[in-house]
């Protein structure tokens, strides 16, 4: 099987570089709400750099399906993280709350939780992909939720 074009790890790179930018991010926001949607966001992209560096076109299921969100097709492409994508499948509804500024969508601790959560997932990426990992800081207590 051949590696990935240079093209395709390109966008990898590129996707895991927003992905730690946005964990970075993440932990400096003011909000829970902000928190959480910034580091769902980031295991988003840590998710689609593995797409990009693995997936081919026979992975989406053929042309007869619809479109598959990034959490449908990870477990396709790399298997070991089906836990993960479900686990981040799960969350996108509150994540889309807390991006819609709905009040008691997400509590500190759960933005708290999922920051770390996103942090491992990306450490775990770039495992599968041959990245070194470099822990991000710890993550700080949010001011206001």
């Amino acid at each position: 099987m051949p590696g990935p074009s240079r093209r395709s790890a390109a966008a990898a790179d590129d996707l895991l570089g927003l992905a730690r930018r946005g964990l970075t991010e993440a932990a400096a926001t003011e909000t829970a709400a902000e928190r959480y949607a910034a580091a769902h966001l980031a295991a988003l992209r840590a998710a689609a750099a593995v797409l990009a560096a693995r997936a081919r076109p026979d992975d989406a299921g053929g042309r007869r399906r619809g479109p598959r969100s990034v959490w449908a097709l990870l477990p396709v492409v790399l298997p070991p993280l089906t836990e993960w994508a479900a686990f981040f499948a799960a969350g996108a509804g509150k994540r889309a709350a807390a991006e819609a500024g709905l009040v008691g969508a997400v509590t500190r601790r759960d933005a708290d939780d999922l920051l770390r959560d996103a942090q491992t997932f990306l450490g775990l990426v770039e495992e599968f992909l041959g990245h070194v990992h470099q822990p991000l800081l710890p993550v700080r207590a949010v001011a206001s939720g």
